[in-house]
């Protein structure tokens, strides 16, 4: 059988997830971790018993023996040149979503993992729930007939939206919606977005990063299909889950409703009250088996490299989810539909965007 060497650069909430599935797996020879916090370092290399530990991810590169990389370092600024050092490495990697916080570094990815031959994804882990990959099935197959319309209702915790939103001012279109932009444009492939248009509600999360609470995303595909997702990170900390998403699809001959509300397992004790279990979008380990999509995504990814076999989310499909849910700011911004692809007005425009929230400027 054969095997690889693989490393996790960023070994937090997420990157934790990664370097437990690997180290589990008997498809990773060896396993190597780096995070540049010495306390989080040692506590993973306590648990997972990794074959090297480093503060500095060049060591991750400059070893000949890894082939593998899953970079999950946050804040999301890092995603860009820690992906592009790896891949002018000739590391195979899977980075962390959002693929950029530039268009064009985005694209600078794009062209070094095709010089190099190298495989690039983006974990997008929502293409590995069960439900959704069920609804691509059931498309495939000619069972809901041509799609008419979609819809997406994603709510995340309060909880959970500080944490993320608290290190990065990125809207929940960018740092939420952007999974389920992800699998509808897979669920209706080859259908491509032609117009985007999206409102946004201020409240509780404004005063931590600026941000919406929730977005409403619409979003015009050329085929005809009309695609309505929303996204917020607002639930009171009273609610007793992390995430809570809703599906509906209609076609010409059929519908399907997916509940991904987390509330099939219900835990009610006294010292913590009601829990939904299980219930994060990438899930977690339960003793022997994983809950969840980011686990079957790591070990999908390291089989990729082993077999030569084409990832499941192509860098090309993560760029263009990076236009949509650009263009579904500066909608937002400008209270009118952004077409797709971007002209190089509507790019500038962005960048404008970014800049006054970067600033820290109220728009």
């Amino acid at each position: 059988m054969k095997t690889v060497e693989a490393a996790v650069i960023g070994v937090g909430w997420i990157g934790g997830l990664r370097a437990e599935t690997l180290s589990r797996t008997a498809l990773c020879d060896k396993l190597h971790l780096c995070d540049i916090k010495p306390d989080r370092l040692a506590e993973v290399k306590a648990l997972y018993n990794p074959a090297s530990t480093t503060l500095d991810y060049n060591d991750i590169i400059n070893n000949p023996n890894i082939s593998v990389v899953y970079v999950s370092t946050t804040p999301e600024a890092n995603h860009y040149p820690i992906a592009r050092d790896c891949l002018k490495g000739g590391k195979h990697v899977m980075l962390e979503k959002p693929i950029a916080l530039e268009l064009w570094e985005a694209d600078e990815l794009i062209h070094l993992s095709k010089t190099n031959n190298l495989k690039f994804t983006i974990g997008y882990s929502q293409r590995f729930n069960t439900k959704i990959a069920y609804a691509k099935k059931k498309i495939v197959d000619g069972t809901l007939g041509n799609v008419v319309s979609v819809l997406v209702s994603r709510h995340l915790s309060r909880e959970l939206g500080k944490k993320i939103a608290g290190r990065v001012r990125l809207s929940p279109v960018v740092m939420e919606s952007t999974h389920d932009l992800d699998f509808v444009y897979w669920l209706l492939e080859p259908a491509k977005p032609v117009r985007v248009y999206s409102q946004g509600a201020y409240g509780y999360m404004q005063p931590v990063n600026g941000s919406h609470d929730v977005m409403f995303t619409t979003v015009t595909m050329d085929n005809g299909v009309v695609v309505m997702i929303g996204g917020g990170w607002n639930l009171p900390p009273s609610y007793p889950n992390y995430c809570s998403t809703w599906i509906e699809i209609t076609g010409t001959d059929g519908s399907l409703f997916l509940d991904d509300t987390q509330r099939d397992n219900w835990l009610n004790t006294a010292r913590r009250g009601q829990e939904f279990p299980m219930s994060t979008m990438p899930g977690e380990m339960v003793d022997h088996v994983f809950a969840g999509g980011i686990g079957p995504e790591t070990i999908y990814f390291l089989e990729s490299c082993i077999k030569n076999r084409p990832v499941m989310v192509t860098p090309e499909s993560a760029r263009c989810v990076m236009e949509t849910y650009s263009a579904a700011d500066l909608s937002a911004d400008r209270g009118e539909p952004v077409n797709l692809p971007l002209s190089n007005e509507t790019i500038s425009a962005i960048a404008d965007f970014k800049q006054k929230i970067r600033a820290g400027l109220n728009v």
